[in-house]
């Protein structure tokens, strides 16, 4: 409705980025945003925005090196909180089947060319937020929330023992950043890699 709106004609589709339903060559150009990171095969995907670009198209793909997050915080509990986030949420990501590969930015250009893909261009931009004083009680009840959800679907007691732990941890660092007040700073930095390629034949 809101394209329509706007007159333009634009049809959607939800499906599995590693089985698009669209036929080969499909499209002058593929673009694909921070998505590989979450799924684990990810050759499958990039052959398959390779399969549906024509030859001489264009495919861009976004994404971050998980693998080199910069975190930092003023606090104490802060810093335990993000100690203990690969233990909490490495497990969850394993019963899900959802191990991943936390480098996919670097690696897409060497992705690319196996994959039929030309590299082009590779630029890199960073992604920052920076809080100064502590943030505001709906920040802390939306992480609360996010930590309390993935609790109830873990797959056994012993991540349960390991959310519970985190919960309580996130509960001391909200504590520690009402307290430090305008002293209180939070840094999180990640790189995005945004790599051009070529579909050739």
């Amino acid at each position: 409705h809101e394209t329509a709106a706007h007159n333009q004609r634009v049809g959607f589709a939800c499906a599995d980025a590693c089985y698009l339903p669209f036929k080969e060559k499909a499209f002058d150009s593929t673009f694909c945003v921070a998505m590989l990171q979450h799924i684990r095969e990810v050759e499958t995907a990039v052959k398959e925005f390779a399969r549906v670009t024509r030859v001489g198209g264009r495919i861009m793909v976004v994404e971050p090196d998980n693998g080199a997050r910069y975190w930092y915080s003023s606090t104490p509990a802060g810093r335990r909180v993000f100690e203990m986030s690969s233990t909490f949420f490495s497990p969850l990501s394993t019963a899900r089947r959802e191990a991943t590969e936390a480098a996919v930015g670097p690696k897409l250009p060497t992705l690319f060319a196996s994959c039929g893909v030309e590299p082009l261009d590779v630029r890199l931009f960073p992604v920052s937020q920076t809080r100064l004083g502590p943030p505001p009680s709906e920040v802390w009840e939306r992480r609360h929330e996010v930590v309390e959800q993935l609790i109830d679907q873990a797959p056994n007691e012993d991540v349960r023992v390991l959310g519970r732990a985190y919960l309580a941890a996130l509960d001391a660092y909200a504590a520690e950043a009402r307290t430090a007040g305008s002293a209180f700073v939070e840094i999180q930095h990640t790189m995005l890699f945004a790599t051009v390629g070529q579909r050739v034949e």
